[in-house]
């Protein structure tokens, strides 16, 4: 069985509030609402990484109001559980200070935006500039939603290309794009080469459903670019394991593609500045 990192897991869906657009993709998009509105504990979620093969998770919670569901799993298993948190760019300072104070007092290795649900305010807006500027500070990489999302919302919102002048403007910011970018792949990927700090996690796409472009990418100039999600419990962790083990890929890069890359990426040494 291959390891992993799931890099986008969910625990506290079953006491947040659901907009109806998000019961809608689970039911008619993913058939999986049963599995998905409802709180997993730490012995069930562990069980079901365990299964799979998944040897740490980022945990997605809200950076102004944290679950504290979801505080609980990296408390009580530090080695397996590290969090990500979700921004309101519109919030300002409120969200700045928020994301402060989180990295400041809980493993935090990853900030996240999804622009569909802040105003359909694309990347490249004034709104968001504070945040990559004190992601950077904080050596804090920060995952931003692209592609045409399942929802009925809107979705030019997240074209890739809302991230070209960020990434020349904002040079040393680690950006991820997250949820894949479908229909964008080709424009993700010429993005990737382009720059240095560019990325993409394939959170709620399964991997039979991969592009033969991405895949091509994956194996050649793209190694050390694609990270694992699944969006937990949206897909579930063995599917998803399974899939990407029957993936065309060549010797190597599906340790990268599963592990290596993320490990990297949100594991590794944090600048001593950012920790200060």
């Amino acid at each position: 069985m291959p390891r992993a990192i799931d890099t986008f897991v969910n625990v506290n869906m079953g006491s947040i509030p659901v907009p109806e657009w998000l019961v809608r993709v689970a039911a008619d998009y993913f058939k999986r609402s049963d599995e998905t509105f409802k709180d997993i504990s730490i012995p069930e979620l562990i069980e079901a990484m365990d299964g799979a093969g998944i040897e740490k998770c980022i945990i997605s919670t809200d950076a102004e109001h944290p679950s504290e569901h979801v505080l609980a799993f990296p408390r009580a298993n530090p080695e397996r559980f590290v969090l990500s948190v979700s921004l309101d760019p519109r919030n300002g300072m409120k969200a700045i200070r928020a994301l402060e104070t989180m990295v400041r007092d809980e493993p935090v290795v990853l900030a996240r935006i999804t622009p569909f649900m802040v105003g359909a305010i694309p990347p490249n807006e004034k709104e968001y500039y504070p945040v990559y500027s004190k992601c950077i500070e904080l050596d804090l990489p920060i995952a931003i939603n692209t592609g045409i999302p399942g929802p009925p919302m809107p979705g030019k919102c997240q074209d890739p290309m809302h991230l070209d002048e960020v990434c020349v403007f904002f040079p040393e910011l680690k950006v991820v794009m997250a949820h894949g970018a479908d229909p964008w792949w080709d424009v993700a990927i010429r993005l990737m080469i382009k720059y240095r700090n560019l990325y993409l996690q394939t959170s709620a796409y399964a991997p039979r459903y991969f592009p033969p472009q991405l895949i091509q990418f994956m194996n050649t100039r793209g190694q050390d670019k694609i990270m694992f999600a699944s969006d937990h419990p949206v897909l579930s962790f063995e599917r998803c394991v399974k899939e990407a083990a029957a993936l065309d890929l060549r010797e190597g890069v599906l340790d990268k593609f599963l592990y290596s890359n993320a490990e990297r990426l949100f594991f590794g040494e944090r600048q001593a500045h950012a920790l200060q």
